[in-house]
């Protein structure tokens, strides 16, 4: 009884965090839709307000995933973005000295410390994960992306 009531709280915490993260991720670096996705899907097993809203959401983020990898410049920059993010990351998170040519006083050199280096640098591995998983479920597969289209005009 106590386990099944913890559990319960803690996919209803983790659900709330991935839901805020995602709306974070939306203009912050990271996968938004996909995060407010996986934070709704885990709320709609309690609440019917999630469920009712998780639809259009799933088909948004399916389709943008399925978008990001149908020509090869959109993979490829896709890849460089994600690379981008990991390099800022580690060396956001190396902190190293202020350079000589940085113009404004030194406390704004890497603002934030070690806590944002890691947040761009696992943002970066994130998209890397989404960019194979959404290659590997939509790249050459039209019927993939027919269905997607099927769910959204059922909707």
């Amino acid at each position: 009884m106590v386990t099944r009531h913890v559990r319960h709280v803690a996919l209803t915490i983790l659900g709330w965090v991935l839901l805020v993260a995602g709306i974070a991720a939306l203009v912050l670096p990271g996968p938004g839709l996909l995060m407010i996705f996986a934070g709704m899907t885990i709320l709609s097993q309690r609440y019917a307000w999630a469920e009712k809203r998780l639809r259009p959401i799933e088909l948004k983020a399916m389709w943008g995933a399925a978008e990001s990898v149908q020509t090869w410049p959109r993979i490829i920059g896709t890849c460089l973005m994600a690379t981008g993010l990991v390099a800022l990351g580690v060396y956001w998170f190396l902190q190293p000295d202020v350079p000589s040519w940085w113009p404004v006083h030194e406390r704004w050199w890497l603002i934030g410390g070690r806590t944002p280096g890691a947040t761009f640098a696992v943002s970066g591995l994130i998209a890397w994960s989404l960019v194979i998983w959404s290659y590997r479920r939509f790249h050459n597969k039209p019927h993939a992306l027919a269905r997607i289209e099927e769910l959204a005009r059922s909707n």
